[in-house]
């Protein structure tokens, strides 16, 4: 395979729920390695427009994210899009993350050079409380979501496999709360 894929970890830390974008992508970065060796986990932040490079570098890229929904009852609801699907018009865009990556594959997509791109996202409970942290609903549809994200990478003919040391949920929220050196300031 001579496709170079990312996986881009969206989200606001500092945000609770809306950190969970980066979060998945520090446990899939921690916890599995790829065959052939052709994925890259990026640290998206709230990159903004700094995206664009990343979404015309790559061959293929994932966005691991929160996405709001005006459904109350949809907390945990995990979708995957392709960006037509995406940006069809009925997102709901509530923080600047969300607003910042429609823009960008907006943009990107009016380029003569973009990656296939999947937006994969699970709808946050809080994306108000300032902690980093996540509310129980996400707690609970964690597993099906990296599942989710581990699903899109097979089907890119990527075969994974977890590494011998197991990063928890747990162990990836300590790291945000308590950046270092050590683990480059959590990513």
């Amino acid at each position: 395979m001579d496709k170079r894929v990312a996986i881009i970890g969206s989200g606001n830390a500092f945000f609770k729920d809306e950190g969970i974008g980066l979060y998945a992508g520090k446990y899939i970065k921690e916890n599995y390695q790829f065959e052939p060796d052709v994925v890259d986990v990026v640290d998206g932040g709230t990159l903004g427009f700094k995206l664009m490079p990343l979404l015309q570098e790559y061959d293929e890229v994932i966005i691991v994210n929160s996405s709001s929904d005006d459904n109350e009852k949809s907390y945990g609801k995990i979708s995957v899009k392709t960006t037509d699907e995406f940006l069809d018009g009925s997102l709901v865009k509530k923080t600047a993350n969300e607003v910042e990556i429609a823009e960008m594959l907006q943009i990107c997509s009016l380029t003569e050079a973009m990656a296939e791109t999947t937006v994969i996202s699970i709808v946050p409970e809080d994306i108000i409380a300032v902690e980093v942290a996540l509310s129980q609903s996400m707690k609970d549809n964690w597993e099906k979501y990296i599942y989710t994200i581990m699903q899109k990478i097979e089907s890119l003919d990527i075969s994974f496999s977890k590494k011998e040391q197991e990063f928890s949920l747990e162990k990836i929220l300590d790291i945000f709360a308590n950046p270092s050196i050590e683990f480059n300031r959590g990513f």
